[in-house]
């Protein structure tokens, strides 16, 4: 992810962390390479379903000094309160959720009314001869790992109750990040 976040995704993680308010849900934790990026004692909670992973989240939030949960946990089905959260945040996630509409669902069920859902990943880009490119290695990736590389979630939030507010693509359409508020 080093690689990819150095050559691609740019500044995303510090983008999407910096626009967090109150109460914070990370979907999709992973190893915890946003917990850096996170303004001073924001309130956070971490789900992820991989345990290796989630591991290593608590091994980086512990060696940050962070009061974090983390908690293993299903994005398709989230065992949390409705309305529980002023934000969800997931990055480079949904491009390997096997049912990413449904985990779109799942946050905006537990945003309160006027919360932001603040995603970045990676999409099918804009320019046609990085699209084949993408077309060809899913042949591979989503077999094998589940990996997608031409969604769009930002194309399912308004059926989802979501309205975007600030959205923008880079480096040839592949990164999209985006800031979408939970409909009152």
């Amino acid at each position: 992810m080093a690689r990819f976040d150095r050559h691609l995704a740019g500044d995303s993680r510090q983008w999407v962390c910096s626009r967090v308010r109150g109460e914070v849900l990370e979907v999709a934790v992973g190893t915890g390479l946003n917990l850096p990026f996170y303004p001073a004692g924001t309130p956070l909670t971490g789900i992820e379903w991989s345990p290796a992973m989630l591991r290593l989240a608590r091994q980086r939030r512990d060696a940050l000094g962070l009061d974090v949960e983390l908690r293993e946990g299903d994005a398709r089905s989230l065992q949390l309160p409705d309305c529980a959260f002023d934000t969800v945040v997931c990055t480079f996630s949904l491009c390997a959720i096997p049912d990413h509409e449904q985990a779109i669902a799942e946050m905006h069920r537990v945003l309160r009314p006027g919360g932001r859902l603040l995603l970045a990943d990676h999409v099918v880009s804009t320019a046609w001869p990085v699209r084949l490119i993408q077309r060809a290695a899913e042949v591979v990736t989503v077999p094998t790992g589940g990996e997608h590389f031409r969604r769009r979630p930002s194309q399912h939030l308004r059926a989802a109750g979501f309205e975007v507010q600030e959205s923008e693509r880079f480096k040839l359409g592949i990164i999209e990040r985006l800031v979408a508020a939970k409909r009152a």
